[in-house]
C-alpha cells in the first residue's frame, strides 16, 4: 500500500538536520581548536619561567662560590641565552643580590619577569 504525503509536508527535514549537526560539530571542534592552542600557549609559558629561573639560580650558585667577587657580577641588560628577546639584570647592594630576567615572545606586546634576591654572605 503506498501513502500519499502531501507535497512538501518533508521535503528538506533530513537537510536540516544534517546542517544543525554539522553546525554542533563545528563548534566542538573549533573549541577543542581553542582549548589546544591555549594549553600550547600556557606550556610554552612556563617553560620561558623555568628557563629564567635556572639562569637566575645558576648565577646565584656561582656568586655563592665567589662570595668575594660580588661586585664583578653587577650587569645591565646582558643577553640571556634560551630566552625571547631575554636580558638580565645584576644589583649588588652590599651582600644583597637582585637577579631580574625580562623577556618578551614575539607577538606580545606584554613582557614577563622573573626576579630573585639573595643575601650572599662571604
Amino acid at each position: 500500500m503506498i501513502r500519499n504525503l502531501k507535497p512538501g509536508s518533508q521535503d528538506g527535514v533530513v537537510l536540516l538536520e544534517a546542517l544543525a549537526a554539522i553546525l554542533i560539530f563545528s563548534f566542538g571542534i573549533l573549541a577543542f581548536l581553542w582549548m589546544q592552542a591555549s594549553a600550547t600557549r600556557q606550556v610554552t609559558d612556563s617553560k620561558y619561567r623555568l628557563e629564567a629561573s635556572f639562569a637566575a639560580n645558576q648565577l646565584l650558585g656561582d656568586m655563592w662560590v665567589h662570595p668575594n667577587n660580588l661586585s664583578t657580577y653587577a650587569t645591565k641588560n646582558e643577553a640571556v641565552p634560551g630566552l625571547p628577546n631575554g636580558k638580565r639584570t645584576v644589583v649588588v647592594n652590599g651582600n644583597q643580590v637582585t637577579v631580574t630576567i625580562n623577556w618578551q615572545l614575539p607577538g606580545e606586546t606584554k613582557a614577563h619577569r622573573y626576579e630573585a634576591v639573595a643575601l650572599i654572605n662571604g
